[in-house]
């Protein structure tokens, strides 16, 4: 169960940026691509933060997570361009890729399940693609959240992360999420091992 805090911002520029990937516009709020804003907007939630800025092609707030100053982003450029948005809040803050956290969905994982890893290829997502592309750089910490493999039924796998998730998934979902925000608290206070111990499936 999530607690949630007022949102008091230290001075400064942001330390970390966070960002969760998907695409906008209410068509694809529902589906699986989106799991990285529906993270977001509970991290939002919980430390009291309004995504109303619109920065760096991105709807943005910053917030202060265990006395570490970070900017919560999500990127308005659809999946594909998200490096756009991550390379621009980078540079303006100066901000180095292994403290830009980025979560995400993950068809080669269960719904429900996560993976955190401190640097790695884009593994076929073509957000993390961008990113990469885009930061000429991939030594950035990322958060992968399961939403499960494309069934063996001919499905375009576009159609698939396009989806909607079932009941039973949407909740697993939710818990994932709720996870990735431990997750993320434990990784910019330093503790990235032991959010992997902990989380990591």
């Amino acid at each position: 169960m999530l607690f949630f805090k007022k949102n008091r911002v230290s001075p400064g520029p942001p330390e970390f940026i966070i960002a969760g990937l998907g695409n906008p516009g209410a068509k694809y709020e529902t589906t699986r691509h989106n799991s990285g804003f529906v993270f977001l907007d509970m991290l939002a939630d919980k430390y009291g933060v309004k995504l109303n800025k619109i920065k760096f092609k991105a709807v943005c707030e910053s917030a202060d997570i265990n006395s570490h100053k970070c900017l919560l982003l999500k990127p308005q450029t659809f999946m594909n361009n998200s490096g756009q948005s991550v390379r621009e809040a980078a540079a303006f803050y100066k901000i180095p890729p292994e403290n830009i956290i980025v979560v995400f969905d993950d068809i080669s994982l269960e719904c429900g399940r996560l993976r955190i890893r401190r640097k790695g290829t884009d593994g076929g997502h073509n957000g993390i693609k961008s990113i990469i592309y885009h930061l000429n750089s991939d030594n950035f910490p990322r958060i992968k959240l399961g939403v499960g493999k494309k069934p063996d039924n001919g499905m375009d796998l576009a159609d698939w992360v396009l989806s909607s998730f079932t009941k039973d998934e949407a909740e697993l979902m939710r818990q994932a999420a709720e996870n990735a925000v431990s997750a993320v608290e434990m990784m910019v206070s330093g503790e990235t091992d032991r959010a992997m111990s902990k989380f990591n499936s």
